[in-house]
């Protein structure tokens, strides 16, 4: 059975406008245990035009020596945001992450409204049940086929 990312995505997604600075940003970050914001748009605040990442604060800010305090997350974001829908199956969802090398996925809704956030280590956490669940299955129809054999199973 497929798992959409409705049934696993973070729907409660920490946001931030364009005009947050980026020390804010970072400070957001370290109190809510998360490496990136969605950015929504200042007058929208249901419609994400970008995203920020630790990664983005340390080679757009830190790495070049830029003060935090001066530039924002609308500076730094990335504006191409690869969304996936609710209805998405996981599968699919790897593979956009792995198309666009991408470690997160923004989900929107049909009107192009923020509905979650799905993470690398949310799919993996997934697609890794499913597996266990599978290879405990099969182990289970093995056992079953020898039952009914009358043999011994390994």
């Amino acid at each position: 059975m497929a798992t959409k990312l409705k049934e696993f995505a973070t729907t409660l997604v920490a946001v931030v406008e364009p005009e947050t600075s980026a020390r804010v940003v970072a400070q957001l970050m370290r109190r809510h245990h998360i490496g990136a914001l969605v950015v929504v748009d200042a007058l929208d605040k249901d419609k994400p035009v970008g995203i920020v990442t630790d990664r983005d604060l340390v080679l757009e800010l830190m790495a070049e020596g830029l003060d935090p305090a001066v530039f924002t997350a609308g500076d730094i974001m990335s504006v191409d945001l690869v969304k996936a829908q609710p209805e998405m199956d996981a599968m699919d969802a790897v593979q956009l992450m792995r198309k666009y090398r991408l470690r997160r996925l923004v989900i929107t809704d049909d009107d192009g409204r923020l509905a979650g956030i799905v993470t690398l280590e949310d799919v993996l956490s997934v697609l890794t049940r499913e597996l266990a669940d599978l290879a405990a299955d099969l182990g289970n129809a093995r056992d079953r086929e020898g039952r009914n054999r009358g043999v011994d199973t390994i």
